[in-house]
């Protein structure tokens, strides 16, 4: 009988291509994220004209951006953050959207999720509660969370 073993990915080759052999790189999900930012959404280019360019409070926001075998919405490294949006599909596949919740916040992220009419109908108080965790996390870490220009006024 064959023994089971666990499937451990090779280490990433060091700086230069050290490491006995040719480098080889773990497959991420790039292709698709800039496939996804190609072809945004009407509303996730709406949401992102507000957060782009460090508008927001002065924190960066990447988008579409792969964590944890996931392509999120959108990204705010220094904050930690994710940002997702549903249509209305995601009510029908709320218990994959929980799994792919606590994947992503298993990786120290913390995740918002807001329905696509929401950002339609109140982009203001989307933006409002965006701003509003972003004020939490920068008061519990407030070194680690360098801010680039004035404040957001939601």
């Amino acid at each position: 009988m064959q023994e089971e073993r666990e499937h451990v990915d090779p280490p990433l080759p060091h700086a230069g291509g050290v490491g006995g052999g040719p480098p080889t790189f773990r497959p991420r999900a790039t292709s698709l994220a800039k496939k996804l930012r190609n072809n945004a959404t009407d509303v996730e280019r709406k949401l992102w004209q507000q957060l782009r360019g460090s508008r927001l409070r002065g924190f960066k926001f990447s988008r579409q951006m792969p964590i944890a075998g996931y392509v999120c919405d959108f990204l705010c490294r220094s904050a930690r953050l994710v940002i997702e949006l549903d249509g209305g599909q995601h009510g029908e596949q709320a218990e994959q959207d929980e799994i792919r919740t606590r994947r992503i916040e298993a990786e120290g992220y913390r995740v918002l999720r807001f329905w696509n009419r929401d950002v339609n109908d109140s982009l203001e108080g989307v933006l409002m509660r965006i701003s509003e965790v972003l004020a939490e996390i920068a008061e519990a870490h407030p070194q680690p969370l360098p801010h680039a220009g004035g404040e957001f006024s939601a």
